[in-house]
């Protein structure tokens, strides 16, 4: 007969082993942005408060040009939110569909009306498609925020001059992982800085996109975009231009569950491997 430590040794170990299927990978556990929308853009999306262009775009891995041009936006990028946008090619864009409805009114009583109607639309857009402020319980500004108006976006298609935005080690590298990173992860500590990879202005500064926690997304000429995600705080707001090194966050692990920099380049929308453009 086995003796009592040795049978509650053995009761304990069946106990663990049983337990197991209830606990995900560490893996699993630590996706953060890898979780993010996967499949295929909606025909359509219903733009909400706090998103701008550059952010919908992103999540769905879009160029924003395209966006733009598909639903008839001019340089200034402004939407709304209510604002129904097409993210797919030859589709019926809500300024089409306002326009074609306003122009089918028959009576000077319905085209006041609609006058009215599109006055009042004109000053809530100008009013919400104002970049929005992160929160202040995870943001904290280092600059007086800029209204869009004031601001220019990158121009141009060059090249860029990349830097690493942190220097830590690399954890997980680009397409490894189910889903596949879109980026790289790089180990760091909470509070150390995170910096510019290369100087643009900053399009988004906020946590409205599943996955990423405090994110802040940066372009730089029109073509490049970087992302910046799971900061504990963010230090930029969007319409604020940056140099290349300049801290923009700290490391944190919103979005996830370790501390960690998940950094992200996009060309032309698309993600792709951030080791073939950082220094080595």
């Amino acid at each position: 007969m086995p003796n009592p430590p040795l049978l509650r040794l053995i009761v304990l170990s069946l106990l663990l082993q049983g337990c197991s299927g209830g606990y995900a990978p560490v893996s699993e556990q630590s996706l953060g942005a890898r979780s993010e929308i996967r499949g295929p853009a909606p025909a359509s999306y219903r733009v909400q408060r706090g998103d701008t262009l550059y952010s919908i775009s992103f999540r769905y891995g879009l160029d924003y040009r395209e966006v733009a041009r598909w639903n008839n936006i001019d340089s200034r990028y402004f939407i709304y939110p209510g604002q129904t946008l097409t993210l797919r090619a030859g589709g019926t864009t809500s300024r089409a569909a306002s326009t074609a409805a306003s122009s089918t009114a028959g009576t000077s009583r319905s085209s006041a009306s609609a006058n009215r109607s599109n006055t009042a639309a004109a000053g809530t857009s100008a009013q919400a498609s104002a970049p929005s402020k992160p929160a202040a319980s995870t943001t904290t500004a280092s600059r007086p925020a800029k209204s869009a108006s004031s601001t220019s976006t990158p121009t141009g298609t060059g090249a860029v001059s990349w830097q690493w935005p942190h220097r830590g080690t690399l954890i997980s590298r680009f397409g490894g992982g189910e889903p596949a990173n879109k980026g790289v992860d790089i180990a760091g500590r909470e509070g150390e800085p995170v910096k510019a990879a290369a100087s643009g202005q900053v399009v988004y500064a906020g946590n409205g996109l599943l996955g990423y926690g405090n994110l802040v997304i940066i372009n730089h000429n029109q073509r490049y975009l970087s992302a910046y995600a799971h900061n504990s705080r963010i230090f930029v707001r969007e319409g604020d231009k940056v140099k290349a090194g300049e801290k923009i966050a700290e490391i944190g692990s919103t979005g996830t569950t370790r501390t960690m920099l998940h950094f992200e380049i996009r060309r032309d929308g698309n993600p792709v491997d951030p080791l073939r453009y950082l220094p080595k």
